[in-house]
C-alpha cells in the first residue's frame, strides 16, 4: 500500500473550506423571480399607468435584468427611505432605485458601476419669484429626505444661515408641497422635472436654471457582501451600454440623448 503525504497547511485549509456556498445570485436563479426595489413616484425613472402598472427606466432595467438572468421580475414599490432598508429586510433582492453612489451608503450596501446620472435644477412655481438658484437664500425649500440633493440643500440652507429646510418622505409629498405653497422651491433632477412638468399634474411648476451640484451617478444596489451578484451586475450595466439598451431606454423615457456614464480618469 501506498501512502501520500499531503503538506499540513493544505490539508487543514481543505477541512475548513467545507462545502461550497451558495450565493445570492444562485439564489436568484433557483428561485425563478428576481425582486427589485423600485421608487414609483420618481418618473420617469419609476411610476405607475392609467392601469396603475409599474413603469419607467428603472422598471424596463429591471425587466432586462430578469430576462438575461433568465428569471421573471418583481416590482417591489420603495419608497426613497426604503430602499436599503428593502434589501436588508429581505423583501428586496437588488435596488434599481436611482440611488446615489455615496460613501456612507456603501457601509451597508454594495454598488454595481453608474446605470444612470443625473444633472440637477430648481423646480419652482411661477409665482413665487424665483429665477435661480441663488434666489433660494432666506426661502423656504423642501426636498426627500436621505437623497443627495436633499443633503446638498439641507447644507446650503444651514451656510446661508436664513429660510428653512422641510424634509419629505417622497417625491409626492414634495411636488405637493410645492403646488399648496407650503415649500417656495425644491431642488430636484432635471429628468423628474420635466417629466412632472410636462404631466401636468402640479399646475404652474416651473424650472428656473440649474442647481450647481456635481453630476448624481447612480448605481444599482444589493447587499454589500454579494460579491457574485455585485460582479455580475457590473457586468450588466457594461452591455446595456454597449449593446446601445442604455441608450434605447434613455431615449424612450427621457427623449434626449443618453450622456456618457463616465468621470474622467475613474470610469473611462
Amino acid at each position: 500500500m501506498t501512502f501520500y503525504r499531503f503538506p499540513a497547511g493544505l490539508l487543514a485549509a481543505a477541512l475548513v473550506a467545507g462545502p461550497v456556498q451558495a450565493d445570492k445570485l444562485d439564489d436568484i436563479i433557483s428561485s425563478g423571480t428576481l425582486r427589485c426595489a423600485v421608487v414609483l413616484d420618481f418618473p420617469p425613472m419609476g411610476s405607475r399607468d392609467a392601469n396603475n402598472e409599474p413603469v419607467g427606466f428603472d422598471v424596463d432595467y429591471c425587466n432586462d435584468l430578469a430576462a438575461a438572468l433568465g428569471v421573471e421580475a418583481e416590482i417591489v414599490e420603495t419608497p426613497f427611505p426604503d430602499r436599503i432598508p428593502a434589501l436588508v429586510s429581505g423583501r428586496a433582492d437588488i435596488g434599481v432605485a436611482s440611488t446615489s453612489d455615496t460613501l456612507e451608503r456603501a457601509k451597508t450596501v454594495g454598488f454595481s458601476i453608474p446605470y444612470f446620472a443625473f444633472t440637477n435644477v430648481v423646480l419652482t412655481r411661477e409665482d413665487a419669484g424665483i429665477s435661480d438658484f441663488d434666489a433660494l437664500e432666506g426661502r423656504t425649500v423642501g426636498s426627500v429626505a436621505g437623497t443627495y440633493e436633499a443633503i446638498a440643500l439641507e447644507a446650503d440652507v444651514d451656510e446661508w444661515g436664513d429660510g428653512s429646510f422641510r424634509p419629505y418622505q417622497s417625491q409626492a409629498d414634495v411636488f405637493l408641497a410645492l403646488s399648496q405653497g407650503q415649500i417656495d422651491a425644491t431642488i430636484v433632477t432635471s429628468t423628474v422635472a420635466s417629466s412632472i412638468i410636462e404631466s401636468g399634474k402640479f399646475e404652474g411648476l416651473t424650472i428656473a436654471g440649474e442647481a450647481p451640484y456635481d453630476v448624481d451617478y447612480v448605481g444599482l444596489i444589493t447587499l454589500r457582501n454579494e460579491y457574485g451578484l455585485l460582479n455580475y451586475l457590473d457586468l450588466f450595466v457594461n452591455q446595456q451600454v454597449r449593446t446601445g439598451r442604455y441608450a434605447e431606454l434613455y431615449e424612450k423615457w427621457v427623449n434626449d440623448t443618453a450622456p456618457d456614464l463616465v468621470i474622467e480618469k475613474v470610469y473611462r
